[in-house]
């Protein structure tokens, strides 16, 4: 075939035009980020400096206005008070980060030390052996919970409210309503006490409790992060369903965090006989709504899948503080309250302001 014969190559005006079209590559102008984003992400990315910062401010603050809160009793006293509800709170922490909550962790523990006290004390058990049976049966209590949960698909909230009804029923029936005197564990089971001795440091009395809650909050932080376990746990605040595709067994891991929590509760127990020196059934009431204070006020998220164990600890201190502190200043204890509930919905305000980084 001639070339004369070769068909003409024909060019749209597209194509006529593609050459004379800018070839430079796109570009955006990078928008200057002002103080409260940068502010923002870097509260989202160590959410921990929050509980941080705010019990520095709490020290300085109270030492300006009341002056013997800088004294060695003070502080002393604010350890000592926060022995009970930071070991609640390290509970309350591993169900809120799977986007739950427990609102019988306190009846847990009275039922709990009732078990410990009226084994040791009124039936002649070895301290140890109570103690142990205590201890499981916190976790029973526990596992009950996350089988309603997990298994039966009930609401967090609605599973523990109701068993809160039923656990502070059975703690007022098997105690008959009654208490056990300080004298009587001293004399027959003075092992349960253990925990609420200590030793001086520096004009400062420790108890050993205080030094337990410090050792388990250091051992729980190293099991969050450094664990499978403790990334399921987050991974099911997070998302439950892209967790279970991932492949997590979303139902054990939700048992095993209650049944956890559970035990934390149990032994607590024993930490709260120590504390007041003697077993009441109804000891240690606000006990659930101030560990919940203590974990929303140390960063972790209520939606799950964000927090820390050591913002729990030190929103737990900062409890502490405001109590202790305000009591020196010579504040009425309805204002006290006040002031833990501005805390609470300062802390949950703060919380969704730093979600909303992330969208």
């Amino acid at each position: 075939m001639s070339t004369q014969d070769a068909p003409t190559k024909t060019i749209s005006d597209y194509e006529a035009t593609l050459a004379k079209a800018d070839t430079a590559v796109a570009s955006f102008e990078k928008d200057d980020k002002t103080f409260i984003h940068v502010l923002r992400g870097f509260l989202r990315v160590y959410p921990t400096m929050i509980p941080a910062l705010v019990l520095l401010v709490s020290v300085i603050a109270f030492s300006i206005i009341a002056p013997r809160f800088l004294g060695i009793g003070a502080l002393s006293t604010v350890l000592k008070q926060v022995t009970v509800t930071g070991f609640v709170a390290l509970a309350q922490t591993l169900v809120i980060l799977t986007a739950g909550i427990d609102l019988s962790v306190g009846a847990i523990l009275v039922v709990s030390s009732l078990v410990m006290g009226n084994l040791a004390v009124m039936s002649g058990v070895p301290v140890l052996l109570a103690v142990l049976i205590g201890i499981v049966l916190g976790g029973l209590m526990g596992a009950l919970n996350g089988v309603l949960v997990a298994k039966v698909k009930l609401p967090p909230f609605i599973v523990t409210l109701g068993t809160l009804s039923i656990f502070n029923a059975l703690k007022l029936w098997y105690s008959q309503s009654e208490s056990i005197r300080n004298v009587d564990i001293d004399a027959k089971a003075h092992g349960l006490l253990w925990f609420g001795q200590g030793f001086n440091m520096g004009g400062a009395s420790i108890s050993y409790g205080g030094i337990t809650l410090i050792l388990l909050a250091a051992f729980m932080w190293y099991v969050l992060n450094h664990t499978a376990w403790g990334r399921h746990v987050h991974a099911i605040g997070d998302d439950p369903d892209a967790a279970m595709l991932s492949g997590i067994r979303v139902n054990g891991v939700l048992i095993s965090v209650y049944a956890v929590a559970g035990l934390i509760c149990g032994f607590s127990a024993w930490i709260a006989i120590g504390r007041v020196g003697s077993v009441s059934p109804i000891a240690f009431d606000t006990v659930n709504l101030g560990s919940i204070t203590a974990v929303v006020i140390g960063g972790t998220s209520l939606f799950g899948g964000r927090g820390s164990i050591v913002g729990s600890v030190l929103g737990a201190f900062i409890v502490g503080v405001f109590n202790t502190g305000l009591s020196l200043a010579g504040v009425d204890d309805y204002w006290q309250m006040f002031a833990a509930g501005c805390l609470v919905i300062i802390a949950v305000a703060l919380d969704q302001w730093l979600r909303r980084a992330s969208q």
